[in-house]
């Protein structure tokens, strides 16, 4: 070797793994370390967006000589960068989107065919590394979605930074798409780790040299990568053992929809414990968090059915069953029996507990007495395990009265036995009894506690005598005739307790005064903190984020961030009234030095305003009051520059006038500008246009014609594909057209506002109508006001009408939940149900629509709901069809129990055939029951015409409630 090679090869074996100037993508990218760096081993991990920057480059498509635009090549520059990727990403703890890309491009190289679905793959005949390849897809699937459905504690981030928050926003959004397609792809994930089961052999999965090797020129490679030996050996065993862990895992969790599902669970979970016996705990490649996998088999006892006597005598169970028939009593009893067994886990308490709050704060009064015993259980049980008192008692303690306290002093009693228990458990009881006393101003119960049996004997005389002396000298420090607070700036604040434990009390606050206390309280003990991104709950629209972070104060910008994203949570939760008070000092808080928040918080008081007249009063049917209108009116008219602007709010003020019919106010007051700036405005307009015009004469159509070219514009497609860097179309095929004044989901969701029902059967007409257009229909489905709209459209293929589809039957479905017994809606559904071929379902709302229409059949049914293509018998017909119910008879699928509805037969002809027929046929005794039907007085055709039309409705009536019978 030359000096000058030595040289060279000394610098580059010297160079460092990490380059102090180039990036980590360039740095690999140079020529002489690409190879290097698949052998070496860099002490520090890189970051993420190397992978990134990895997958990137070797997905870029290349150019040829003709300006032709070609796939990436398959060379082996691209094969290192991608694999690269996968080495790089064995150091990390990467998020979903990361870890979904490099899964796929595993797919990619374990040889599994682009576009296949994996559940249509045999997976005993595919090698060892592809099928691993693809039990690890699903496998991460599945896992994926149940991690997504646990509560996570977030980080608390630094100091806000707008790029990084658009980042953290982007990542967001990207995780909510994949796991959305995750979800919907679930069935298919569980029907391939359930075919892996069946799987009896051992399977391989890829290491750094068999990754090596697929970074080769293919001819070098010989096949090795797909033999049998390849990569590392994972035993049947062990494959089974942790795909049964995720399969009960997924089953657990669909079992809150499903019950029967925690069956499977508890089968896969005691199976999974089996094979973990059987191969040990400490293997190598199976880890199973047994804690976790202990608390599922335990939950699975309890909520699948046992006939084991001590299976159902547990507290588990007991519980299970009281929280499930509402046996709220029954179930204090268990807790405060425990605190004395102490058997069941302080988390299972909490959960407990969180569970009946969840339940009370939507709307059970009655559980607040059960939240608060429960809470006293939990509290003693945790002073006697020498926990921390949980703020959640400090709360409900805030006022306490006469029976609180006698309901605590009971629940102490019972929660220690003074004869066995130990001197450590005595003095916590202890301690926790005279700190109770110390935070009571009201002497009197003081006295109540102090005076107890078991306060008596807890402390000594010299410890009681001590405690009377701390409360006289605090009871003469106490100013009563202190005036009551009534401004909100004059609340004082004392900072005594931690941070954690204050930051804990302003997540569950929903007290705007106590609000700002706590807020007082943790400023001024640090001033580094920025309270208002504690919880990841508190969430405010980005436009006003924007001015509200502008704030420089950091106590106003806290309080004003939290005030709004807790009054709007409170909105979407519909609890009302605590929504009006935090917006109610919000506003006052903002009015004194920003305009601009002012009237954000006058708009968002009556977007609440609408929410409440609309809960109560208006869902009574109760008009709203002039004043709430006159402001709905003036929000549309507003004009004020530099407001930030919620579309939620246009939109619900649109919804409102239409659904209390200011057709007036939409069609001739609007102003001109607000139509041709508010998309909302412009729709209501033309609804509220069309609807004054049912059932006009065609010349005053011009409206309805208007409200249907914007729909169709809307409905149009853009017809852009969208290919992605390794060559595959997307999912998405279509975009929804900017040329519309809205897209299509925001004028499904504007809809699904309205409860006014001329004008929902107005808009469900017209995507009927839409729905009609389209060439290839066959059964076309029937609406009200159907004939007011255009019979054509000029470019049909502009028009997505499976789009259409979907729409028309999400909205007869919202339809139906305004007004489930609207006969023309319900014709809607079955015609919908009858063109797609689903004819049981079809009948099942024909029925419906006739019998809400005719009193359960007891009138005649009007013939615009039971026409000529909706007749359920060829003799309801107005002329009796008798060619189709000769051929019908004479099959001979199913006509088992066909005689037992012929005495609803009105029609001799038709009798008399099947008196022939069964006679032909043999049939002796059917042949018997239809002249017994034949030879009925009433059916007498000598009989006047008015007989025989009393006969034929009498058996309409008969034959209709007894098929209704059958499908309600």
């Amino acid at each position: 070797m030359s000096a000058e090679a030595a040289d060279r090869e000394a610098a580059t074996s010297s160079r460092p793994c990490t380059p102090p100037q180039t990036s980590w993508f360039e740095f690999l990218l140079e020529e002489d370390l690409l190879e290097q760096h698949l052998s070496k081993p860099c002490p520090d991990p890189p970051p993420v967006q190397l992978i990134v920057q990895f997958l990137e480059q070797a997905s870029k498509p290349s150019v040829n000589e003709q300006n032709q635009v070609q796939p990436p090549p398959d060379n082996k520059r691209n094969r290192i960068l991608k694999l690269l990727a996968l080495k790089v990403a064995a150091h990390l703890n990467l998020s979903v989107p990361v870890l979904n890309m490099l899964l796929n491009e595993l797919l990619c190289i374990s040889k599994v065919p682009p576009g296949t679905k994996h559940v249509d793959v045999d997976l005993s005949s595919l090698p060892p590394t592809t099928a691993m390849a693809i039990l690890l897809y699903n496998r991460w699937a599945i896992r994926t979605i149940v991690k997504s459905s646990f509560p996570v504690k977030q980080v608390k981030p630094g100091p806000p930074q707008l790029n990084v928050m658009n980042q953290m926003q982007q990542e967001k959004e990207l995780t909510e798409n994949i796991l959305k397609v995750l979800k919907e792809q679930a069935a298919d994930s569980i029907l391939v780790l359930e075919a892996a089961l069946k799987l009896d052999k051992d399977l391989y999965v890829h290491t750094i040299r068999t990754l090596d090797l697929l970074a080769m020129e293919p001819g070098m490679v010989n096949g090795e990568t797909e033999s049998s030996t390849a990569g590392l050996k994972i035993s049947a065993e062990e494959i089974q053992c942790q795909v049964c862990y995720d399969l009960g895992a997924i089953y657990f969790q669909q079992g809150a929809t499903n019950a029967a599902l925690h069956e499977n669970a508890k089968e896969k979970f005691f199976k999974t414990r089996e094979l973990i016996a059987k191969i040990g705990s400490s293997s190598l490649h199976c880890t199973i968090d047994e804690k976790r996998l202990a608390g599922y088999c335990q939950a699975c006892g309890v909520l699948t059915s046992s006939d084991d006597a001590s299976q159902q005598a547990t507290p588990y169970n007991q519980i299970y069953n009281c929280m499930k028939s509402g046996n709220y009593q029954d179930l204090v009893k268990i807790f405060l029996e425990d605190n004395l067994a102490l058997s069941l886990p302080v988390q299972f308490r909490q959960s407990v507990l969180r569970e009946l709050f969840q339940k009370a704060q939507q709307g059970n009064d009655d559980l607040d007495e059960i939240c608060f015993k429960i809470c006293v259980c939990n509290t003693v049980c945790d002073v006697l395990q020498g926990q921390i008192i949980d703020v959640l008692f400090c709360q409900l303690f805030l006022k306490p009265n006469k029976e609180k306290i006698d309901f605590l002093l009971e629940v102490c009693s019972r929660s220690i036995n003074l004869e066995t228990a130990s001197e450590s458990l005595k003095r916590k009881m202890a301690s926790f009894l005279k700190n109770l006393c110390l935070g009571l101003e009201d002497l009197q119960l003081v006295f109540m506690i102090s005076s107890h049996e078991l306060f008596i004997k807890l402390l000594k005389d010299d410890e009681r005598k001590l405690l009377v002396d701390q409360m006289r000298k605090r009871s003469a420090r106490i100013n009563l005739s202190t005036k009551p607070v009534t401004s909100f700036y004059d609340i004082p604040a004392s900072a005594s307790v931690n941070i954690g434990q204050l930051e804990h009390q302003l997540i569950l606050s929903v007290d705007p005064w106590r609000i700002r206390q706590i807020l007082i309280e943790l400023h001024g003990m640090t001033s580094e903190r920025q309270f208002w991104t504690i919880s990841n709950k508190w969430e405010v629209p980005n436009v006003y984020g924007n001015v509200i972070l502008g704030i420089k104060d950091n106590l106003t910008r806290d309080l004003v961030y939290i005030l709004m994203a807790k009054g709007l949570h409170c909105c979407a939760i519909k609890d009302f009234v605590h929504a009006k008070q935090l917006f109610a000092a919000c506003l006052e808080l903002v009015t004194e030095f920003s305009p601009k928040l002012r009237q954000v918080m006058l708009n968002e008081m009556l977007l609440l305003d609408i929410y409440t007249h609309e809960a109560g009063a208006g869902a009574a049917g109760e008009r709203p009051p002039s004043d709430l209108i006159s402001r709905v009116r003036g929000y549309l008219e507003m004009r004020v520059p530099d407001i930030p602007l919620r579309q939620v709010i246009a939109e619900e003020c649109v919804a409102f006038l239409l659904n209390w019919r200011e057709n007036e106010y939409l069609t001739m007051q609007v102003p001109l500008p607000l139509v041709q700036t508010n998309p909302y405005v412009k729709l209501g307009q033309l609804l509220a246009a069309t609807c004054k015009e049912l059932p006009g004469p065609k010349e005053s159509r011009r409206t309805a014609k208007d409200l249907w070219e914007v729909v169709v514009q809307i409905c149009s497609v853009s017809n852009q594909h969208k290919r992605g860097n390794d060559g595959r179309v997307s999912l998405i095929k279509h975009r929804e057209s900017t040329l519309g004044i809205m897209y299509r989901s925001e004028l499904l969701s504007f809809i699904k506002k309205l409860r006014e029902p001329l004008v929902l059967t107005t808009i469900l007409s017209l995507f009927v109508k839409l729905h009609n257009v389209r060439e290839d229909i066959v059964n076309d489905i029937t609406a009200e006001y159907i004939s007011i709209w255009p019979s054509s459209i000029p470019n049909l293929q502009s028009v997505d009408f499976e789009a259409v589809a979907v729409t028309v039957k999400e909205l007869v479905n919202y339809a139906l939940t305004i007004n489930s017994n609207n006969h023309f809606w319900l014709i809607i559904q079955a015609d919908i149900y009858f063109a797609t071929n689903q004819y049981s379902a079809a009948l099942h709302y024909y029925l419906q629509a006739g019998a809400v229409c005719s009193d359960f059949f007891n009138k005649m049914v009007p013939p615009d709901v039971f026409t000529d293509q909706v007749a359920i018998l060829c003799q309801f017909l107005r002329e009796v069809d008798y060619k189709t119910a000769f051929k019908a008879l004479q099959e001979q699928n199913s006509h088992d129990a066909m005689d037992s509805y012929y005495e609803y037969i009105w029609d001799v002809t038709i009798l008399e055939y099947l008196t022939y027929l069964h006679h032909k046929r043999g049939e002796t005794d059917k042949r018997q029951i239809a002249i017994k039907a034949i030879g009925q007085t009433e059916l007498n055709a000598s009989n006047p015409e008015e007989v025989l039309q009393l006969a034929a409705q009498r058996r309409k009536k008969k034959f209709l409630q007894a098929m209704a019978k059958l499908y309600f």
